[in-house]
């Protein structure tokens, strides 16, 4: 596999009007952050797009050398049942991971917010503040690059208290017709509401925009699943 580094990026391998993490090979078009690769330059059989530890394979499992998958290791893959022999020779363990995806299709309910929160869209400003989380909270911004990058997306909103952002939502995969969501909130600062205020800024955002707001969770994670209740989410499809 050779990385696509100055290269058109190749187009048409990957839907874009489904919800989810198939999204990232949008968001990779549009954002510039993330890594393609394919075994060949010129008319490619297989592809794979990368983002924020998630990646995408699509094409004929036939024309890839497991040894080429190297880079692609430590991943969460989404690919065709026929991908799995070859990432079974690949790598060493391989295991499944069983995923929702939820659509918006209910407003978000309001709540009395506490007096020293403010919820809004964050600005290139809020970057040094963004960063200043620290490396456990890294992961919210791993998408666009970084925290400079998210904060100045205006693709994500923050409930700030004394200044400091404590609840986060931000679109993770930018896709051309779904946005998909991804929610932090720190400890200490959970069950006040404050997602949900987060959640309910950005997805009047991403409706303004003309798409759908899509949430992406584990099965087994009953925080996440009952917050996307709560947020007007019902559940797509597994």
């Amino acid at each position: 596999m050779i990385e696509y580094t100055g290269l058109p990026v190749p187009g048409g391998w990957f839907p874009a009007d489904v919800p989810g993490p198939v999204g990232l090979a949008e968001h990779v078009r549009a954002t510039g952050h993330g890594r393609w690769w394919a075994d060949r330059a010129v008319a490619p059989r297989v592809v794979a797009v990368a983002c924020a530890g998630h990646v995408l394979l699509d094409g004929n499992p036939r024309h890839a050398d497991p040894r080429a998958l190297a880079p692609l290791g430590d991943s969460y893959v989404l690919a065709r049942p026929g991908f799995l022999p070859l990432l079974g020779a690949a790598f060493d363990r391989v295991v499944p991971w069983e995923r929702m995806i939820w659509l918006r299709s209910r407003p978000v309910p309001r709540r009395r917010l506490p007096d020293d929160v403010v919820v809004r869209r964050l600005t290139a400003a809020d970057g040094p503040a963004l960063a200043a989380l620290g490396p456990d909270a890294a992961w919210i911004a791993a998408s666009w690059g970084g925290p400079a990058a998210l904060a100045g997306s205006s693709h994500c909103w923050g409930a700030f208290r004394g200044g400091r952002p404590v609840s986060l939502a931000c679109t993770y995969f930018l896709g051309a017709a779904y946005e998909d969501i991804a929610v932090l909130t720190l400890p200490g600062h959970r069950r006040e509401g404050l997602a949900l205020a987060c959640v309910a800024g950005l997805s009047a955002d991403v409706v303004a925009r003309g798409r759908v707001p899509s949430w992406t969770c584990s099965r087994d994670n009953r925080p996440s699943r009952l917050l996307a209740w709560a947020a007007g989410f019902r559940l797509f499809g597994e």
